[in-house]
């Protein structure tokens, strides 16, 4: 979505997603709506959310074995327009095409690690 050596790149190097209320929609299913800030621009999102299950990892921190630990994964979509956060760089392709249309799917693969059980 961004040109990597264009100045908004610089400007605004992350996307961040601020979640502020979940709601469950299945035993392994949840809809997640928060903040989603793209250059500079929030706008508010749901992300559908999938929880992939957990298990168990060694973990060693310098040299020492403090394993195993549990870990859980996750997987969260949403489609955006563009143009809602500013975005509109694009090119012309032959035959009255573009390089890039105005909704972007955007995908999340998570995993968390539970420190204290």
């Amino acid at each position: 979505m961004l040109p990597e050596s264009g100045p908004e790149s610089r400007n605004h190097p992350t996307i961040t997603f601020k979640g502020n209320e979940v709601q469950l929609v299945g035993e392994n299913e949840a809809k997640l709506t928060g903040d989603l800030t793209i250059r500079g621009v929030t706008r508010k999102a749901t992300l559908d959310v999938r929880y992939l299950g957990q298990w168990q990892t060694p973990w060693w921190e310098d040299g020492v074995d403090k394993g195993p630990k549990t870990r859980a994964g996750f997987v969260a979509t949403t489609t955006i327009n563009r143009h809602d956060f500013g975005v509109s760089w694009n090119a012309p392709l032959e035959k009255d095409g573009v390089v890039v249309g105005s909704a972007i799917e955007i995908t999340i693969d998570a995993e968390a690690i539970l420190e204290n059980p």
